[in-house]
């Protein structure tokens, strides 16, 4: 299914997210939270509903590749690799942010966290949003287990967002992305999900 043929209202999302909404959606891992990355109010009220601690930057994530790297400072060309080897999918590539990423949603830190879901829900939701990009977690109360269908993300956060959209029959695996940080061409692996690099 293309992403312009899943049917969204574009006027309300957009107007949801433009005045500090969070949604929460399917992707391809776990199910997640969202806002506009330059939000700040937005990004706070994520942290809120988590009640999560603000030292955990949140991470960027979009349909394309292309929509992303404005926020990256330069892309090493191990990320690169990485990049054209496994998005969109289960990876999460953590490299120095440009001045385009707030300090908000990294926690202060110089470096971001970028990634594409392979979730045809998900792709759609992002065409359809301006700028084609959400700061996000993951959909669940810290220290609780990740929300895995709409039914557990419902019961779970769903009282606290703006809108939760219902999964369209597109599912996640359960289980979350893997987090490679890239610095100076080197790959250190921060959390070990789904995607074994060797």
């Amino acid at each position: 299914m293309e992403e312009s043929k899943i049917i969204l209202d574009k006027n309300l999302l957009n107007k949801t997210l433009e005045n500090g909404g969070v949604i929460a959606f399917v992707t391809d891992t776990v199910w997640g939270l969202g806002c506009l990355p330059d939000n700040k109010k937005a990004v706070e009220k994520i942290y809120e509903i988590k009640n999560r601690d603000t030292s955990k930057p949140l991470i960027l994530m979009s349909n394309k590749t292309e929509n992303l790297l404005p926020y990256i400072k330069e892309l090493p060309s191990k990320a690169e690799e990485l990049i054209n080897k496994y998005f969109p999918g289960a990876l999460t590539i953590v490299s120095e942010k440009s001045n385009k990423t707030p300090d908000f949603i990294t926690s202060g830190k110089n470096t971001v966290g970028i990634r594409v879901p392979d979730n045809k829900f998900f792709q759609a939701l992002c065409y359809n949003i301006t700028g084609h990009v959400l700061a996000t977690t993951s959909a669940n109360l810290s220290n609780h287990p990740s929300s895995k269908t709409y039914e557990e993300a419902l019961n779970s956060i769903g009282n606290l967002v703006d809108i939760i959209f219902h999964d369209h029959g597109y599912v996640c695996q359960g289980r979350e992305s893997t987090v490679a940080d890239i610095k100076e061409n080197e790959v250190r692996i921060l959390r070990q999900g789904s995607i074994f690099i060797e």
